[in-house]
């Protein structure tokens, strides 16, 4: 099985230059935890990723006014991503070894197809141990959990 048999495809995303309470209201209405950053708004390549968690601590934590903070002041830049057509065992891996619980995926040219998360691996996945153990490595203490 392929990423892209897996992935939800054309994801919503933001660029560097989208503010961080956009960035929020687009998480919310979408009930997503991460949203991929691309290049513009006319290029889908794919320049990093921004989570939750990357604005509770890099703007919340730190009481920065979120008004005036941008998209690429706090996300995460060249964030791991797969190819739509690797397997998913790949794709299980990399989500282990770096213990983030979605990646982008993206074509040959770096341009943003999908994004696999950790649900969709449990959901669809051909086989439920290995499922399990990259759900175990994602959540080993120490990760990034994005």
């Amino acid at each position: 099985m392929k990423a892209q048999e897996i992935m939800a495809r054309n994801p919503r995303c933001v660029t560097p230059r989208t503010s961080v309470q956009e960035a929020a209201r687009l998480m919310k209405s979408e009930d997503v935890g991460a949203l991929p950053v691309v290049e513009s708004d006319n290029s889908q390549k794919l320049v990093g990723i921004i989570t939750d968690r990357d604005i509770a601590l890099r703007v919340v934590a730190e009481g920065r006014d979120a008004a005036g903070v941008v998209v690429s002041d706090v996300m995460s830049k060249g964030a791991t991503s797969a190819k739509a057509t690797d397997s998913v065992d790949d794709v299980m891996k990399t989500m282990g070894r770096e213990q983030v619980r979605r990646i982008p995926i993206v074509d040959e040219r770096d341009q943003l197809v999908g994004i696999v998360s950790q649900a969709d691996i449990v959901r669809k996945a051909q086989s439920d141990s290995k499922s399990e153990h990259t759900v175990e490595k994602i959540s080993e203490p120490g990760g990034r959990h994005s």
